[in-house]
């Protein structure tokens, strides 16, 4: 099969910039359709009928074209956060070809010093600040392309809010072009105002006096989350975190979120890790909402509602916690007819109630029940002695197919 749509890499060096193979593309199709920035950059000499993308966004002017001779244009390297790869989901390889410019994070590093491989990769284009939060750990390089002009004041003030005024930022506009500037600075002393509107910001993160950074480990400390005491606590959570054993990609349903600690740790494993977390009391959901930014992980669905009837139309787990509401029911049942084949059940249960339902569940489908008893040290008059919290018994069961 020929290919019939070509996806072209363009920078700011406009048509001069061009490969021989491209060029030829562009010469013979029949169509080509990119942003307005982009088309703008093509000569006279390129006959081709020229499209815009729509607006809201749609990769509807391609997809119906298909069997015509095509191009797409798209600023650097089309797969990299760029439009080619929302094309390679939708079109097969043997019917696309790509033809890449250097991407504005290889210039940006090419222009720092930085060697690429030791440097994380963001965007914010449609995308909330808060995904910054989970990478911000001392001496970090961050890579950050800006979805305007308006990011890189919104990040130092972020950075400052965060405990990083610190770091270092560099402003990198018009990489690769006529007009290419760069602008240094400290978050915390950046001033306000918008930069140009295609600019890529570089990040040197450095912690100011007294800030913690969090840990990549499971388990992070009661007090990172907000809530109102209906929290797995840190020492439990970790050891549930590692029964679930998160792996990339994978889908988890986090049933009576709480405060949302299960789920949030669990995308925290791995960028490609998902979660839906269901809460049916209100409070909670605003603590879900705030605790899923503030720790670096947006992309957490929140589902308002009580399972088992919240549950219906979401998308099957790879795995599931079930931290509370185990007594209701048809809620273990409902969940475990939802989990895919091979996939992971935790449930974690206090009183004597939910411990027998367990208890049965194991009965019917196998698995191991674990009891989880953790003490603290406490004064006790002039003395310490230890206080325990309320035991925990943790089932696991895998659903072989």
């Amino acid at each position: 099969m020929q290919p019939w749509l070509t996806v072209i890499g363009i920078g700011e060096d406009g048509y001069a910039g061009l490969g021989k193979a491209a060029r030829h593309a562009l010469l013979d199709a029949a169509e080509v359709v990119g942003g307005a920035r982009q088309l703008d950059l093509l000569p006279r000499c390129i006959r081709a009928r020229r499209t815009p993308w729509p607006s809201p966004f749609s990769l509807a002017p391609v997809l119906e074209k298909r069997g015509t001779p095509i191009c797409v244009l798209a600023s650097g390297d089309p797969m990299l956060f760029g439009v080619g790869a929302s094309l390679a989901r939708q079109v097969a390889s043997a019917e696309m070809r790509v033809l890449p410019a250097p991407s504005s994070c290889s210039l940006a590093a090419a222009r720092l010093g930085w060697p690429l491989q030791e440097v994380v990769l963001l965007s914010l284009v449609a995308r909330p600040l808060a995904v910054l939060n989970a990478h911000l750990h001392e001496g970090a390089r961050l890579l950050v392309l800006s979805n305007d002009g308006s990011s890189p004041a919104a990040v130092a003030a972020l950075l400052a809010e965060r405990g990083f005024g610190c770091s270092r930022l560099t402003v990198l506009e018009h990489l690769g072009g006529e007009r290419e500037r760069r602008i240094d600075g400290v978050a915390g002393e950046w001033p306000a105002g918008d930069n140009a509107a295609l600019n890529l910001l570089a990040i040197e993160v450095q912690g100011d006096a007294g800030t913690r950074a969090l840990p990549l480990t499971t388990g992070l400390a009661d007090d990172a989350f907000r809530h109102d005491g209906q929290l797995t606590k840190r020492d439990v959570r970790a050891i549930t975190l590692a029964r679930l054993a998160p792996r990339p990609g994978e889908l988890l349903w986090d049933v009576g979120a709480g405060c949302g600690s299960i789920g949030i740790e669990w995308m925290r494993a791995h960028p490609t890790c998902r979660a839906i977390a269901i809460e049916a009391n209100a409070e909670r959901q605003a603590h879900i909402a705030h605790n899923r930014d503030a720790l670096g992980v947006p992309g957490l669905q929140l589902v308002a509602g009580e399972a088992p009837a919240a549950l219906d139309g979401l998308p099957a787990p790879d795995a599931l916690f079930i931290g509370g509401g185990v007594t209701e029911a048809g809620v273990l049942d409902t969940c475990w007819s939802r989990l895919k084949p091979g996939g992971r059940l935790i449930a974690n249960a206090v009183t004597l109630q939910s411990e027998a339902v367990l208890m049965a569940f194991r009965t019917a489908h196998g698995g191991e029940l674990t009891r989880i008893a953790v003490a603290q040290a406490q004064p006790l008059g002039g003395f310490d002695t230890w206080r325990s919290a309320l035991p925990i018994t943790l089932l696991e069961v895998t659903k072989h197919a």
